[in-house]
């Protein structure tokens, strides 16, 4: 069987994850045009239907395997999920040959090391794209075996040795990566893109009022959140709050907005669904624990900009979201204390927040994080190694 030329690794992929799996997928279909391409990912609605339906992956070879996991699943479930999909990509990865390889931290720690180790094996070459620093990302969910983290560390410092190339998201986490670990090669930092959207899906004038769309998990302050808006309620706050997305909290939220005619569940939705209700109220909501944002971005984000809607993060001001939140001027940085933020909350019902060039516009942020603009620079930095 011929070699690939080129592999992508990654478990989330288009349409269930449509922002980085539609960049890699429009990635792959430029390679493709004189390169053998395959992508390796897990099948959630029938890859090949849908992609038929879409006139999509044109001369590109898929490998899909099965799902058995979502972002509500149980450790234990996700970590059999892992494995199952680290199976099949070692099952891949020796039938196929392919010379070049792109890997992102999708799942974490083991299936790059399975690539580094083919690498090293077949002299391949791989690209690492670290979309979360592992294990510590972890550790701030899980608090993990002293020992087991140490074992993790070690697979994956000898992951980032020997790649190829080494992209992140922003300087925070590279520091973060270059404080582990003393590496010669450089680091390129690429953000994470957002899809633009249709005018017609935005709206001008908007409500007020509080949108959240996106992952629900533990690293969102969802249980902080939930008992801020009860009390806000409870003091006579009028303003309504909209979720969107899934995670273990959703359930939560849905019985909450049973009870509570001012919480309205969404479910999960697509990224244009996403958009339009972003877009539909004032004020976007990025509660995020603090100590991820040394080891990841919430990708959210760059969805937000896009939307037009101020944001209100809600994690310490001297953070990477904080920073980014200020130095952006995109909306107000509160932090994670309930009383701090009720307060926000009634100063935003009144409007008695001042901005001061607060940038509504956000033409150079929009021009950066466009989707075009992300896959030329994975592309270049792919075909220049």
């Amino acid at each position: 069987m011929l070699k690939y030329d080129f592999l992508i690794i990654n478990r989330s992929f288009w349409p269930i994850y449509p922002v980085i799996g539609e960049s890699l997928l429009r990635l792959a279909e430029k390679i493709s045009i004189d390169k053998k391409v395959g992508i390796v990912m897990q099948d959630h609605v029938d890859i090949k239907k849908k992609l038929k339906e879409s006139c999509r992956g044109k001369n590109v070879n898929f490998f899909p395997s099965w799902a058995i996991s979502k972002s509500s699943s149980s450790l234990i479930v996700r970590i059999l999920d892992s494995f199952f999909f680290m199976l099949w990509v070692v099952f891949i990865l020796i039938i196929h040959r392919p010379k070049t390889v792109y890997v992102s931290t999708d799942p974490p720690v083991v299936v790059p090391f399975i690539v580094a180790l083919y690498s090293k094996f077949f002299a391949a070459k791989f690209i690492y794209h670290i979309q979360d620093i592992h294990p510590e990302a972890t550790n701030t969910i899980y608090k993990i075996n002293d020992y087991i983290f140490f074992l993790l560390k070690k697979i994956d410092n000898f992951t980032l040795r020997n790649a190829t190339l080494l992209i992140t998201l922003n300087e925070e986490m590279k520091s973060q990566i270059l404080n582990r670990l003393e590496i010669t090669k450089k680091i390129f930092t690429i953000e994470n893109p957002s899809i633009p959207f249709e005018k017609k899906m935005m709206f001008e004038e908007k409500k007020k009022g509080f949108s959240f769309t996106g992952n629900l998990g533990r690293l969102q302050r969802i249980p902080l959140l939930l008992e801020t808006i009860k009390k806000y309620h409870l003091k006579g706050g009028t303003l309504k709050f909209y979720f969107a997305g899934d995670g273990i909290y959703a359930n939560t939220i849905f019985e909450q907005s049973k009870i509570n005619p001012l919480i309205e569940y969404k479910g999960l939705i697509t990224s244009e669904e996403a958009a339009y209700l972003s877009s539909k109220y004032e004020w976007a909501l990025l509660p995020i624990e603090n100590e991820i944002t040394k080891f990841a971005f919430p990708s959210k984000t760059s969805s937000y900009i896009f939307s037009g809607a101020k944001i209100l993060a809600i994690c310490d001001k001297d953070t990477s979201v904080g920073r980014w939140v200020i130095n952006n001027r995109l909306g107000y940085v509160v932090n994670p204390q309930i009383t701090e933020i009720i307060d926000i909350f009634f100063k935003i019902e009144r409007d008695e927040l001042n901005f001061v060039n607060l940038n509504m516009d956000r033409l150079e942020l929009k021009k950066r994080l466009n989707i075009d603009n992300f896959i030329e620079s994975l592309k270049s930095k792919i075909l220049s190694i």
